[in-house]
């Protein structure tokens, strides 16, 4: 989902038609992985590996196009607490009555983030967990989570929210997301110009319009 905006505004440049289908990390993995054919996959890194080593997307085809990171983001209107450091991050989190990350790559990380900082537990009765391909902004605009997490991509065009500002770099969570060709592709010619597109740097001024950065 955070790479929905960008692929939909390069698609439309590439020349070729394309059509794309935006769902969930979590779930697209899983449609992959059954078996359904697609000519190019796009997920988190990772991800991609995995399936790769499944056996599902053609081998060698793997392409990193993308880095995007996160955000924090409130309801519009509402106090935009400190963010500036580690420290001031816990400390909103601690006092917020309710937050919210993705099921996603950052969600992960800032799951691990919070153990780490040895407050999971003390904030489970307050964590809203958005549901695969439901954008953490969506809970934060409805009034449903008072600080939501999630990559900056994905909040940029919300309303009703504010967006308070990127993770500080001591604790930021970059995302690096890959493109891979399906392995039953019945047009892997064409799905190698669109991931030679996506990487190229013709691409570079429509990722940093819609928060990212070129891998």
């Amino acid at each position: 989902m955070a790479t929905r905006q960008v692929l939909a505004d390069l698609v439309a440049g590439f020349g070729r038609p394309a059509a794309i289908e935006s769902v969930g990390g979590v779930d697209a993995a899983k449609r992959v992985q059954a078996g359904e054919a697609f000519d190019v996959v796009i997920l988190a890194s990772d991800a991609i590996d995995k399936l790769m080593a499944a056996g599902c997307l053609l081998p060698g085809s793997k392409v990193d196009w993308v880095r995007s990171g996160v955000a924090v983001a409130v309801p519009a209107g509402a106090p935009l607490p400190d963010i500036s450091s580690e420290d001031a991050v816990r400390a909103a989190v601690l006092a917020a009555p309710s937050v919210s990350v993705s099921t996603g790559p950052s969600g992960v990380a800032l799951t691990r983030l919070f153990e780490r900082w040895g407050i999971a537990d003390q904030i489970a009765p307050r964590r809203v967990q958005a549901p695969p391909g439901v954008p953490v902004g969506s809970l934060v605009a409805k009034g449903e989570v008072a600080l939501g997490f999630q990559q900056l991509s994905e909040l940029l065009h919300v309303p009703g929210i504010a967006i308070v500002g990127p993770l500080p770099p001591a604790i930021q969570i970059t995302t690096t997301f890959s493109a891979a060709i399906g392995a039953q592709s019945q047009q892997a010619d064409a799905a190698r110009a669109l991931l030679a597109y996506l990487a190229s740097p013709a691409a570079a001024d429509a990722k940093r319009q819609q928060g990212m950065e070129p891998a």
